[in-house]
């Protein structure tokens, strides 16, 4: 709230600090925040639990992300600074049409808003079980009260708030990270070589998958697909790209591109770490492990197997992240709402600023009613659910902008939008077929196939361009 006050302070209002931060951010302020905001509550509490069943395989995953940063800050970032965007999905009307520029945007409200629900449905989850069920405050209360926090302190100034609170945040959550690791690893008495000797010969340590290609763990279909989900997931993705696009220029948003991308290797090796080191924990002091992987964490945090120490910390951790992730969430679906589909850049100062608040607020209150709607019908690893739910909304995206980067034809923009709809149906069919027919289990690179189909679908229907 304090950092809300002091960056929106001199603000009368202006949607250009809500939308770009008056393109002034600091570009180590803002690599240093999207730390926390790309990883989000799910991987504080998902990533080490998946060590019981799949090892330390997702640095896989990991390694394509740094090669998926580094195509976005050179092939997508020189193009929205040049064309200078508010809306990344601005790229798609320039190229293809309004119905493709409409469409981009759709396709990101419907991902973000199921992503971000998902996201901020995990730590409601773990706050009601562990705090607040006790007391008789339901879900959906809690759910309403951590949008509301959100809401408040990013309505007036948006981004140019949001680079700084996320800086905050992160800061809490790499914090908490070390101290609970510090803390793990004094309960088991170990030095610091004799931690990298545990973690390095403990059989769930495995890194690399090359003898398996029907394997989901294999590496080239981990590598591949984090390449791909960072494209799209970042790259083309109006909530990360905006803070990128609020840097004071191409040159010094690619350093911070640079920066964060390559902070989550030694990053998310210790949170895998840590869940080495909890299931060596667990076998040493007989603690039987929970069946669902998420579980795991918050056992050690609130059970008092580590002291109430790492549960202030954990609980910290969880809320840092969560926040780092849904407020630029809410920040990025306004200022589609607004400026792809109310076009309120056209609009009046009083006119847009009316309408800009009042989107804000409905949206907030959409989001509650989304987590709660995740907390119904969720029964799996939440972070597998996110990315599947990538896989299929954020695949047309991938499409829709290869089709524009990589090709001079111009495609019947009217039917775009009926193509989008119809690849993840495309895309879901061959996913049971191949499953029942070959019992061959499709992972992340379903993102790729998606985007595939809707890029063959956009050049049938495609002829040549000569302005292009």
């Amino acid at each position: 709230m304090l950092t809300a006050f002091l960056t929106g302070r001199k603000n009368k209002g202006s949607d250009d600090a809500f939308y770009r931060g008056e393109k002034r951010s600091p570009w180590y302020i803002v690599a240093f925040g999207m730390i926390g905001a790309s990883i989000s509550g799910v991987t504080f509490v998902s990533v080490p639990g998946m060590v019981k069943s799949m090892g330390m395989t997702y640095m896989q995953m990991v390694f394509g992300f740094f090669f998926g940063y580094l195509f976005v800050a050179h092939i997508l970032m020189p193009i929205y600074y040049r064309l200078n965007l508010t809306s990344i999905y601005g790229y798609l009307g320039e190229r293809l049409g309004r119905c493709s520029y409409l469409t981009g945007s759709s396709f990101f409200l419907l991902s973000r808003m199921l992503g971000t629900a998902a996201k901020l449905y995990l730590v409601c989850l773990i706050l009601h079980t562990y705090v607040f069920a006790s007391m008789g405050i339901p879900f959906w209360a809690i759910a309403a009260g951590s949008v509301l926090l959100v809401w408040v302190y990013t309505h007036k100034s948006g981004i140019k708030t949001i680079v700084w609170t996320d800086t905050l945040q992160t800061l809490c959550l790499v914090a908490a990270l070390i101290c609970i690791i510090v803390m793990v690893v004094g309960k088991l008495d170990l030095s610091f070589s004799d931690v990298i000797g545990a973690i390095s010969h403990n059989p769930h340590s495995r890194i690399f998958v090359f003898d398996d290609w029907i394997s989901t763990q294999n590496f080239w279909k981990q590598f591949l697909s984090g390449i791909f989900i960072v494209i799209v997931m970042t790259g083309l993705d109006q909530d990360m790209m905006q803070k990128n696009l609020s840097c004071r220029n191409l040159r010094e948003a690619q350093k911070n591109m640079y920066c964060y991308g390559f902070a989550f290797i030694p990053l998310n090796l210790l949170f895998l770490s840590l869940g080495v080191l909890l299931l060596i924990l667990a076998a040493k002091m007989q603690i039987a492990l929970p069946v669902v992987n998420d579980d795991i964490l918050p056992l050690f945090a609130t059970q008092g197997y580590l002291g109430n120490g790492v549960l202030i910390l954990f609980t910290i951790g969880i809320i840092a992240a969560a926040f780092s992730n849904s407020d630029s969430a809410l920040t990025a679906m306004t200022t589609i709402v607004c400026v792809d589909l109310l076009q309120t850049e056209s609009q009046s100062k009083q006119q847009a600023f009316r309408k800009r608040r009042i989107v804000h607020l409905l949206l907030s209150a959409v989001l509650v009613g989304s987590i709660c709607l995740v907390h119904a019908i969720n029964d799996k690893s939440v972070i597998d659910a996110i990315y599947i739910i990538a896989s299929y909304t954020y695949g047309p995206l991938l499409g829709m902008f290869a089709f524009g980067l990589f090709t001079h034809r111009a495609t019947c923009d009217r039917l775009v939008p009926y193509i989008a709809v119809i690849s993840p149906l495309i895309c879901y069919a061959i996913n049971i077929v191949v499953s029942k027919v070959w019992h061959y289990s499709f992972g992340y690179e379903l993102l790729m196939l998606n985007g595939m189909i809707t890029f063959v679908g956009m050049w049938l229907f495609s002829s040549s361009n000569k302005n292009k």
